[in-house]
């Protein structure tokens, strides 16, 4: 039994974060020093909504590449915080198109975000992250992948496959308990994001912050 004001508790806690950082980090040196880990209590929505609520800009525009159920579910997300979104509607038995995807970047310039859920629990497919994180980074987009149903089932480094923001849960594939949430995130552009969030709860910057003010 751990409180969660002990020094012991929050020592375990921050061990935890760090391990995460190395399983996003295969085949690869941990990149503690340009990501780090934040963990939210709730279901892998509730991350979801926290991560898509926290670092979008009030004048941001969120690219949702949607092939399934819980691509959907991103654009719900940002259509109910008035977040700015183009979506991009792929069939469910299809991998998203790289050019098209690029085609869309081009044509959109006001997208700051681009976001897209990796393995699509609605079928199982899995979405091309490494080219789409590419894309993103080549057009100076900030990448969110939803990695709910593959982090730590499926080999992944967000460093080399320029992820911003990696999201799953505790329950997944790493087999935790239930009713965690967890993003990985990308150190310097996480710092740009203080002050966006949409809601004090789901603040994930202020979470990452001042951790102690939250009980897990």
């Amino acid at each position: 039994d751990y409180c969660t004001w002990d020094d012991e508790y929050n020592q375990r806690v921050n061990d935890i974060r760090h391990r995460l950082v190395r399983l996003a980090s295969h085949n690869g040196p941990p990149d503690s020093d340009k990501f780090t880990s934040v963990l939210m209590q709730g279901s892998g929505t509730f991350v979801v909504e926290a991560t898509i609520g926290s670092i979008t800009p009030p004048n941001g525009k969120l690219l949702v590449i949607n092939n399934g159920a819980y691509g959907h579910r991103i654009a719900q997300i940002a259509t109910r915080l008035r977040i700015c979104q183009h979506v991009l509607e792929v069939e469910e038995t299809q991998a998203p198109d790289p050019d098209q995807i690029e085609q869309v970047l081009r044509q959109d310039r006001d997208i700051t975000h681009v976001a897209m859920v990796h393995c699509e629990t609605t079928t199982g497919m899995l979405n091309p992250a490494a080219e789409v994180g590419q894309l993103a980074q080549r057009y100076g987009k900030v990448f969110v992948l939803d990695a709910m149903s593959s982090f730590g089932g499926i080999p992944l480094n967000c460093g080399q496959f320029g992820v911003d923001y990696l999201i799953s849960s505790a329950n997944k594939c790493i087999q935790g308990v239930p009713g965690f949430g967890l993003v990985i995130c990308h150190r310097e552009t996480f710092e740009k994001a203080r002050g966006y969030a949409r809601s004090l709860s789901l603040d994930l910057y202020d979470q990452w912050q001042t951790c102690l003010l939250y009980t897990s």
